[in-house]
């Protein structure tokens, strides 16, 4: 979830070019050595030199099945219809729902990784639940939740029929089912039902708006303005990673506006970047 608070104003622009992260290792970030310049639009935040070299022991790209640590296999509510699972490391708890946005979540069993990952895995199979969906399908659910009782439904239901397959790992410890639900977390009672898009960032284009509140990487805003018009607009705030911020000029939006993509349940990558440290 942003760390930006409700009200706050925002006023910045970027400046100079979009330039590669780098790689993260142990904790803090190592400049690309290829000054990489990255595209604007792109959620990714580094060059594929510099993700290829990450992903080499990373536990979402399979290279790290040595990890010690227990993982939990956990149900993902983002709507109706789109509920997903996944793994995270146990000592994360549920930060990892959170960084997806998440609507509603319930942990379905810990464990050794491999076990979990079998786990992931025979529910994909077995039931063809999902381990990703498009953000576009995840900003779409979200003007139109229903209430929490229908969500915990849909997550027990799907809860109870995943732990009644053939093939569970032994090693996997089961969980009773409890539905957590982030409504109040990610303020969704301040989203309205219609929505605009920001583009990604150019050099010298600008954003001003105020946080209405943050799902995810998603930071809803109100953009005020003759050229944004007065309209809520979501940002990726991933798109802002490697520019350098400085204040806007201006008192409006020249970053692209457009009308929100009304997004379909779509199986594979969603286009994020670094996942691998999310574990």
């Amino acid at each position: 979830m942003s760390p930006l608070p409700a009200g706050k104003r925002l006023a910045f622009a970027a400046r100079g070019e979009r330039l590669c992260l780098g790689v993260r290792r142990a904790g803090r970030w190592i400049v690309c050595p290829y000054g990489t310049v990255l595209d604007g639009a792109s959620a990714k935040d580094q060059c594929g030199r510099c993700a290829q070299l990450d992903r080499s022991r990373s536990v979402a790209a399979d290279t790290m099945a040595d990890d010690p640590r227990p993982y939990a296999v956990y149900l993902a509510y983002f709507g109706p219809g789109l509920l997903k699972v996944g793994i995270t490391a146990a000592e994360r708890g549920p930060a990892r729902l959170v960084e997806q946005g998440a609507v509603a979540y319930a942990w379905l069993g810990r464990g050794p990784l491999m076990a979990a990952r079998r786990a992931e895995a025979l529910l994909g199979s077995a039931l063809a639940v999902p381990d990703r969906f498009a953000k576009a399908a995840k900003r779409a659910a979200r003007g139109a939740l229903p209430p929490f009782p229908d969500r915990a439904a849909e997550l027990a239901q799907l809860h109870g029929a995943a732990r009644g397959l053939a093939g569970w790992p032994e090693t996997l410890e089961p969980v009773e089912f409890a539905c957590a639900d982030h409504t109040e977390l990610f303020g969704l009672d301040r989203i309205p039902a219609e929505v605009a898009e920001l583009g990604g960032m150019t050099p010298g284009a600008e954003i001003v708006g105020e946080v209405l509140t943050g799902v995810g990487a998603d930071v809803y805003l109100r953009l005020v303005g003759a050229e944004a018009g007065d309209v809520v607009a979501v940002m990726d705030a991933r798109l802002l990673s490697g520019w350098v911020l400085g204040a806007a000029s201006g008192r409006v939006t020249t970053v692209p506006v457009r009308a929100a993509a009304h997004g379909v349940r779509e199986r594979g990558r969603e286009g994020t970047a670094g996942q691998e440290g999310l574990f």
